[in-house]
């Protein structure tokens, strides 16, 4: 029965009343039994035959012929299938991550970057029904992923993002303002950037507070993120001949101001992440701001499996009747 389930439950407690129906055919099986009075009895002694004890317990059939009934009038079944389907829509989301230089200090673990890639995974994953995008910045930007639910996309796009593939620096306004071109053209009030970096702005050709007044124009709300340690961490100043990074204790500079006021123009709200596990804790505290009430409709499909338990109850009591009027009709 693993998987089955009963659309009528209460019919069940019906099987304990077979307990004292049961208990009551087994003592009363003596009083069916034919007799006739002796003298002696010792010549008839273990004389009795299979088709006397058959016929002194054949009533008994009549207990699982019940409980098969009641088991069958209780409508056992097996789900099949379950389809849902949501009534309103999400919401529309673009990450813009610094891709810079900074971005690998290892004052997170194994570095800022890959520690914003892991908790924007699992971001990513419990936004069902969501739309994402991924814009990535540095000097300049670039859209990463286009707004998309497809997940698969989205983890692939998190795991090309990298340091290098574009002119380092930290372009804010424009990581901001591309992420206001993906979803400018958006309807509603569920479109949200959700802006990274671990710098301060000193780069590129458009101000931050241009993009943020664009943002404000079109209703995107902007959550801002500082990532870094307070004071001192290690960051790469050089690469070496071959090829590695070189490291050294640099103070860890974030332009909170900044990220405030681009937070406060349009609505959002600024977080700062200064180890994994406040990082992580920001993302979920955004993924609770912004859930939608969503309507879910399930329809279910079952396989009804009441049928055996019907045929298994018939077939026993066919079986007693047949026995009754053919090997144990003298006996009755």
């Amino acid at each position: 029965m693993i998987g089955m389930e009963f659309q009528y439950p209460q019919v069940l407690w019906l099987l304990l009343l077979l307990l004292p129906l049961a208990y009551h055919s087994w003592n009363s099986r003596n009083e069916r039994k034919a007799s006739l009075q002796f003298s002696v009895a010792q010549p008839f002694l273990r004389q009795r035959s299979w088709r006397s004890y058959l016929a002194e317990y054949l009533p008994l059939l009549r207990i699982p012929v019940i409980a098969l009934l009641l088991i069958a009038l209780a409508r056992p079944r097996e789900e099949q299938m379950d389809v849902k389907r949501r009534s309103s829509e999400g919401i529309d989301i673009v990450l813009a991550i610094d891709v810079s230089a900074s971005m690998l200090a290892k004052d997170l673990r194994p570095n800022r970057l890959d520690a914003t890639k892991e908790v924007a995974k699992q971001f990513i994953s419990d936004r069902v029904g969501d739309r994402i995008g991924l814009v990535a910045y540095a000097g300049e930007s670039y859209t990463m992923a286009p707004i998309t639910t497809d997940h698969r996309v989205l983890f692939n796009s998190l795991e090309e993002l990298s340091y290098g593939k574009i002119q380092d620096g930290t372009a804010i306004g424009m990581g901001l303002a591309t992420a206001v071109n993906r979803l400018k053209d958006g309807q509603g009030d569920g479109r949200v950037i959700i802006l990274l970096t671990d710098g301060v702005n000193n780069t590129g050709s458009i101000d931050p507070m241009t993009s943020a007044d664009l943002a404000e124009a079109f209703g995107l709300k902007t959550y801002t993120i500082g990532v870094g340690t307070n004071g001192m961490a290690s960051t790469p100043v050089s690469i070496d001949a071959r090829g590695r990074l070189m490291y050294q204790k640099r103070p860890v500079e974030i332009d909170e101001e900044l990220l405030q006021e681009i937070a406060k123009k349009t609505g959002g709200q600024y977080f700062r992440a200064t180890d994994n596990e406040s990082l992580q804790a920001i993302y979920q505290e955004i993924d609770k701001l912004e859930k939608k009430e969503v309507e879910e409709l399930r329809y279910y499909a079952y396989t009804e499996l009441f049928r055996p338990f019907m045929l298994w109850a018939f077939g026993l009591l066919f079986l007693e009747v047949l026995l009754k009027n053919t090997l144990l009709r003298s006996l009755n």
